[in-house]
């Protein structure tokens, strides 16, 4: 999964060059030349897109996810292995969902033939960000979970996470 983690930090770092690129560009062209470049916006929307999609993967990955946590922190060991099978059905669930869903769009733009408007690009190849981010959540929820699973409802500390995650937890 070392090779998921890079890619993921690769796609974020380029993703926000490319935004703060693009925006400073666009502002500097605007103030200075009287002049916008009027793809900036179709391309920085859809980077923000494949953005949060990737930092959500990420997040997940980090145990960053925001949770209430008072019931499972009060719960006993079954509890909190409930608690746990049934976040990652509900994150498997959302993430299928838009999974499916982007690729229903990306193929109905595809029939269609659907061009940007201010590129004249496929449409396509830039939804494709919803789908791709969607399986890696579904990836990144399945590992957290099988990783939560294996520390039997105990509050992992970052070593345990590692462990747990190379599979060399007990």
């Amino acid at each position: 999964m070392k090779v998921l983690d890079y890619v993921e930090e690769f796609i974020i770092a380029i993703a926000m060059l490319a935004m703060t690129v693009i925006a400073f560009a666009n502002i500097i062209a605007r103030n200075f030349a009287e002049f916008s470049f009027s793809f900036t916006e179709e391309l920085t929307i859809n980077l923000f897109v494949l953005l949060t999609f990737v930092g959500t993967a990420m997040g997940v990955r980090r145990f960053a996810h925001l949770g209430f946590t008072l019931l499972y922190d009060i719960g006993g060991a079954t509890v909190k292995r409930i608690m746990i099978a049934i976040s990652t059905i509900a994150g498997l669930v959302l993430f299928g969902v838009l999974f499916w869903y982007g690729i229903q769009t990306v193929l109905f733009q595809i029939d269609m033939g659907q061009k940007t408007p201010a590129l004249g690009m496929p449409q396509w190849i830039l939804t494709m960000a919803l789908p791709f981010g969607a399986l890696l959540c579904i990836i990144r929820t399945v590992q957290v979970g099988l990783i939560e699973w294996k520390l039997g409802g105990a509050d992992p500390d970052p070593t345990d996470l590692e462990k747990a995650g190379k599979g060399e937890m007990q």
